[in-house]
């Protein structure tokens, strides 16, 4: 493991001063180095190892849905002994990238991300068309939970409603740009010199475009993107709630300060057969702990008259990075 090669307390310094007001320069590995008192080499093989296990996705961006491309969280009814089928017709697509079986009548659940929202609407009807089931979108209103970390797909960049914030109209550069930040930053002495290369421009143009994107909050943050946790590791449960309209903002900006909480987002309503508008990802040690985490929350915070419903995590089919282009 990285800690018998490397000083414990520097890793976790890199791991949680760097998610984000990482240097966008030129040497920005150099930087990294000068800040944290070790060699460059010293950061880029640690960097490296922690990719190696699993412990960071990438160094990279993370963009905020809805500022760059369309996303939405989609859910499919699937009888039971054709799931693992359908999961692995699901999966086939690129702008898929994370696909979860939980424990529901709606038991698949799967994030979908296009460069556009023409594009998710053709993704959609591709994908309700190989697997055979219809395919129930909840795209995001808002989340709760801004500052959230980790690599979930689903982040956003603010609290506000998404339709008030501009997209980001995406030239040539600017496309290819965004492909070539999902694969993360290459670890070398000049990253963003390789990255430009790769897009057709000059290192000068592409960092000042990044750090317009940053500005802009296109780009959520950018840095050392780590791994949340698997639902292999623990209890994953996704509590639903049907909240009224006037008041899922105060209860969704409650939630969002529980420890226990993970994330927590307003979704639409899709009428009849889903009346739920507020969503939270829910951890814990054990199934019994995360109820309990659950029911004491409900009676603290008076939510106990809303209709809700608990959806525990089983299968992990797929858990990609997300690919906007």
């Amino acid at each position: 493991m990285l800690e018998q090669s490397a000083d414990h307390s520097l890793v976790s310094r890199l791991l949680r001063d760097f998610q984000q007001n990482f240097p966008i320069c030129p040497a920005p590995f150099a930087e990294l180095a000068s800040r944290l008192g070790v060699t460059e080499n010293v950061v880029l093989r640690m960097l490296e190892q922690l990719r190696r296990e699993g412990r960071i996705s990438r160094v990279g961006a993370v963009f905020a849905p809805k500022r760059i491309g369309a996303s939405t969280l989609a859910a499919m009814a699937v009888p039971p002994g054709k799931l693992d089928g359908v999961a692995r017709a699901v999966n086939r697509f690129p702008e898929v990238n994370h696909n979860y079986e939980r424990e529901h009548r709606y038991n698949l659940w799967f994030v979908v991300t296009a460069g556009s929202e023409g594009r998710l609407q053709a993704a959609l009807g591709a994908i309700e068309q190989a697997a055979g089931y219809p395919v129930v979108a909840l795209p995001m209103v808002r989340d709760f939970r801004a500052g959230a970390e980790g690599d979930d797909a689903q982040e956003d960049g603010g609290i506000g409603p998404a339709a008030t914030r501009q997209t980001t109209v995406l030239d040539e550069i600017g496309r290819r740009l965004v492909m070539a930040l999902q694969e993360g930053l290459p670890l070398f002495i000049r990253p963003f010199s390789i990255l430009a290369s790769r897009v057709g421009c000059d290192e000068s143009e592409l960092l000042e475009r990044i750090r317009r994107w940053c500005a802009e909050g296109a780009i959520k943050r950018f840095g050392v993107v780590v791994r949340s946790q698997s639902p292999d590791e623990g209890v994953n449960a996704m509590l639903v709630q049907d909240v009224p309209d006037e008041s899922v903002a105060g209860i969704g900006t409650s939630m969002a300060r529980e420890p226990s909480v993970a994330l927590c987002y307003e979704r639409s309503r899709v009428l009849p057969d889903w009346p739920y508008n507020l969503y939270c990802i829910m951890r814990g040690p054990t199934r019994d702990e995360v109820q309990a985490r659950i029911d004491e929350i409900a009676r603290r915070l008076g939510l106990s008259g809303y209709p809700s419903e608990i959806l525990f995590s089983l299968t992990r089919f797929k858990r990609d990075g997300v690919r906007y282009a």
